[in-house]
């Protein structure tokens, strides 16, 4: 399953870096010069731990630069800031050891994701000149992250302990998923769907919170390239090959009125197949168009996220989406293991964006799914007659939508023999065979999908631990988000069939218990439910609650809902002076007042 075309995917150019700003006390004729190899040894130990623990969404490992000479003043910060500017640097990261000139020798740039490492010894101030430059950006309103390591470390100490290191890389992964998104597109393929509010695209929120823009095509532009062959012919024949080898048909589950025809699902297939070769073209081109003549259409959108309206004026049409969404949302396809894409059914952006979130921070594919039912243990016992226990006790969430449900999310990736989701570079050939086999496609539904097309229908193993997330539009306050750490559960299989089959069974299912137990909307199971702000969740591999909040808090959006423990939670310095005693409010009031990253217009 090795990939032939790992050149087509949505990063274009280079990848933004790390810069590492090393600050010394700038006096000369003794203080400066004992500590200039000092610093610069520690900025370097910095880089190494970066490159050597975090990668980039293509598998490469994140790179970071360093200065040759450390930053005593203003000059230096400037000349700094230009190598930086030269160097593609997206993301910031200050280190010392020692006292410096806070206003002097901070990064001012306003765009950049900035943090500050004062190393915690007592032969040098480093601490004090973290609280003093943390005092400055508070002052000046470009917050910064302060990191601070909890035990005395001797000044010749090498090591970065581990709780500096689990903050380096919590703000290195969130400051990269900014400036991973700025200047990039979300790709809206179609309209609103069905009234959904998510499908009501808001280019303001795109441009002013992600610097992202908004792309937008009409579903007409799939049947244009559909019946003019405006796709790479060749990849299509290989494609569909594939489809009939490793995609097995599940039951249809049409009425003998509405069941289609063998040639009708064969065509069927042919369209789903060539409706993920022209999604995946239009969000980032495809050099196989320019030799088939359509120049133009070979640079796609420059989009690292896109939404499929489908219902209602495709799916009354022709083959519905789920195909598309779900194999471009998995990590592997035809031309074998690659990075997922983002596609969102329904063209639900807030749900697109939330995925985006969660692929950045993870590297793993996303399950978009609909937060469909709570089940009590008392509507399971009269149901199916079962007794829940263990993490079910308390009931569970059944998420299931059509679209893009990752493959991935089969759970048939393992790790020291659990269930688990990778990124795309640790899978293995053997792993996505799994994902397929564990897989059924059916026979859409007629009724709902007039068009027809083809729905996928698995089941999610028990025992991973996820998070589920979505990021809503809220009048008069702007983009807010909302988080729910918890673990997948499996259910004995004539329990799951009988509660699965009560809605439609062609599509997948994901039995999903929030960790509760605490006050407020994370009581129990059924009032998380009752609090979920809309229709649709992402669903992402590991407890990834901290993760998002610290990216939230660098976008300016307030987390209204989560069940994150206080001491993993790292936003910057800023935020404390909101109510250090107060943090869900003091993260409301200073979104509110720095507002947008790329301003506040509209």
């Amino acid at each position: 399953m090795t990939s032939s075309k790992q050149n087509l995917t949505c990063w274009k150019g280079s990848f933004p870096r790390i810069g590492i700003r090393p600050t010394v006390d700038g006096r000369r004729g003794g203080v400066r010069e004992s500590l200039e190899k000092q610093t610069l040894a520690l900025a370097k130990r910095v880089a190494q731990l970066i490159s050597s623990n975090l990668r980039y969404p293509n598998g490469d490992p994140v790179e970071c630069v360093v200065p040759e000479t450390c930053i005593g003043g203003a000059a230096e910060a400037s000349a700094v800031t230009e190598l930086f500017r030269n160097e593609n640097v997206g993301v910031s990261l200050t280190v010392t050891s020692c006292w410096c000139y806070g206003s002097e020798t901070m990064d001012q740039d306003p765009l950049i994701p900035k943090a500050v490492w004062g190393f915690n010894g007592t032969e040098r101030p480093g601490a004090v000149y973290l609280a003093a430059v943390l005092a400055g950006h508070t002052q000046k309103g470009w917050p910064a992250f302060g990191i601070y390591g909890r035990d005395v470390q001797d000044g010749g100490d090498s090591t970065i302990p581990a709780d500096v290191s689990e903050k380096i890389f919590k703000f290195v992964k969130a400051g990269l998923a900014v400036a991973l998104m700025r200047g990039k597109s979300y790709l809206a393929m179609g309209g609103t769907s069905m009234g959904i509010a998510g499908s009501i695209v808001d280019q303001s929120f795109f441009e002013r919170f992600l610097g992202m823009r908004v792309e937008s095509i009409d579903m007409t532009e799939f049947a244009r390239r559909m019946e003019k062959g405006i796709y790479d012919l060749e990849e299509y024949k290989k494609a569909l090959s594939w489809v009939k080898k490793n995609c097995q048909e599940g039951k249809d589950y049409n009425s003998p009125k509405t069941k289609r025809s063998r040639a009708q699902l064969d065509k069927e297939w042919e369209d789903s197949v060539k409706m993920a070769l022209i999604a995946r073209d239009l969000m980032i081109g495809n050099p196989a168009l320019d030799a088939q003549g359509f120049g133009e259409e070979s640079l796609g959108h420059g989009a690292i996220v896109s939404g499929f309206q489908g219902q209602r004026q495709w799916t009354d049409y022709g083959a519905n989406g789920d195909f598309m969404e779900a194999i471009l949302s998995s990590s592997f396809d035809w031309n074998g293991i690659r990075e997922p894409f983002m596609v969102a059914t329904e063209n639900d952006a807030m749900n697109g964006v939330t995925m985006l979130f969660g692929h950045l921070l993870t590297h793993t594919a996303q399950i978009f799914a609909d937060v469909r039912t709570y089940w009590s243990p008392a509507a399971v016992k009269r149901v199916a007659g079962h007794k829940l226990t263990e993490r079910a006790a308390g009931g569970f969430l059944h998420l299931i939508n059509s679209g893009p449900a990752a493959l991935d999310g089969t759970g048939q990736q393992t790790a020291k023999g659990k269930a688990v989701m990778k990124p795309f570079w640790e899978i293995s050939e053997g792993e996505a065979k799994k994902c397929l086999g564990a897989t059924t496609w059916h026979p859409s539904v007629t009724e709902y999908f007039p068009g027809g097309g083809w729905s996928t229908r698995f089941e999610t193993k028990g025992g991973m631990p996820v998070t589920i997330a979505r990021l809503n539009l809220v009048y008069g306050l702007g983009p807010a988000l909302q988080i729910a750490e918890g673990w997948t559960v499996e259910l004995p299989k004539k329990v799951h069939d009988l509660l699965d089959e009560r809605t439609n069974p062609t599509w997948p299912t994901t039995w999903f218990v929030p960790r509760t137990g605490g006050t407020g909307v994370f009581r129990d199971v059924y009032s998380v439910m009752n609090a979920w702000g809309a229709n649709h969740c992402v669903l992402s591999y590991g407890h990834i609650g901290s993760d998002l909040i610290t990216l939230a808090s660098m976008l300016r959006i307030p987390v209204y809902m989560h069940n994150v423990a206080e001491d993993q939670i790292f936003r910057p310095s800023y935020w404390t002076a909101f109510g250090a005693q107060d943090h869900q409010g003091a993260d409301f009031r200073a979104c509110a007042t720095l507002g947008p990253v790329y301003g506040a217009r509209g």
